[in-house]
């Protein structure tokens, strides 16, 4: 059952009267159990959208903290509110900006990383993985889109002394790992 359904079609109305691309990843589910197998106590999102896989982490780990990202303010202001209304206004901090300015102002220790913005690059996956602990978890999504770096970001992820990583969703799009060392 998706309990957030709702945001999820709110977010899919939005993208069509805003013209954005608010694409939020639509198996919230899949995150919910990540965030719960896991036992996650701090969860970063690089990509807020309307709130929707926030809420799902939330969901998850109902002992987790979520810092999520996104530099959109009628973003920002529609996941707050969604937010509220789920009911983990306590627990999930939404942050207005780039995932470039915000990330390094956290404190590092990150259980699971998530990155849900357009094509991830290099420098977001160096800031992911300063953000995540030793074990910790970095889920990468829409390694399908964008050029080279993109590829980099995805043969960086294939370095098995430095991630155990399975591309385990969206057809190789969106990959799971472990950090492994520091």
């Amino acid at each position: 059952m998706d309990y957030y359904q709702n945001i999820l079609d709110a977010t899919t109305r939005h993208r069509s009267q805003h013209r954005c691309k608010a694409y939020p990843f639509g198996d919230g589910v899949s995150l919910g159990v990540l965030a719960a197998a896991a036992g996650a106590r701090r969860i970063v999102e690089c990509g807020t959208a309307l709130g929707y896989t926030a809420c799902w982490f939330a969901r998850g780990s109902t002992v987790a903290s979520i810092d999520t990202i996104d530099f959109d303010e009628q973003h920002v202001l529609l996941a707050r509110e969604n937010i509220a209304e789920a009911g983990f206004n306590d627990r999930i901090t939404v942050h207005h900006g780039t995932f470039h300015e915000i990330l390094p102002r956290l404190t590092s220790g990150y259980d699971i990383a998530f990155f849900d913005g357009f094509a991830p690059s290099l420098q977001d996956l160096n800031l992911l993985a300063s953000s995540l602990r030793v074990g910790g978890m970095l889920i990468s999504t829409n390694l399908g889109l964008g050029g080279r770096e993109t590829a980099q970001y995805r043969e960086m992820l294939a370095n098995p002394a430095t991630w155990m990583t399975s591309m385990m969703a969206e057809g190789g799009r969106t990959a799971v790992s472990v950090k492994l060392k520091a």
